[in-house]
């Protein structure tokens, strides 16, 4: 009877530890969205010539402003839905005389695909 004991014990030990093992691959991940949500309808429709303002009301204002710069804005975005690998966009844009001198896509063509419909709606400001 004593030699079934510690064997039981072993065994719910066992048995425990299966159940978190399991239990691990379980975990809700939550949705990351950081940056400005770059459409590709609102990219498409950024032309050189463009005042700041318009850009400004185009794609919103950047997340990170350029310290030594003025003359250029970078707009990052970056979303992961749960285990899902990251979507991440950069946009660069470059004035001149206050007015788009040039648009750096950082690599994004026509064929790069639109951020999926799980998306998180951008905070209403």
């Amino acid at each position: 009877m004593q030699s079934i004991l510690p064997l039981r014990r072993v065994a719910a030990a066992l048995l425990v530890l299966a159940l978190l093992a399991t239990a691990s691959g379980c975990v809700y991940r939550i949705t990351v969205q950081q940056g400005n949500y770059l459409d590709k309808r609102s990219t498409d429709q950024l032309t050189t010539g463009m005042t700041k303002v318009q850009v400004r009301y185009l794609l919103g204002t950047p997340m990170v402003p350029s310290i030594f710069d003025n003359d250029r804005w970078d707009y990052l975005y970056y979303l992961k839905i749960g285990r899902q690998s990251p979507i991440q966009r950069q946009l660069t844009v470059f004035f001149k005389d206050d007015k788009v001198n040039k648009i750096d896509r950082h690599g994004q063509d026509s064929s790069t695909p639109d951020v999926p419909e799980g998306r998180v709606a951008a905070p209403a400001l």
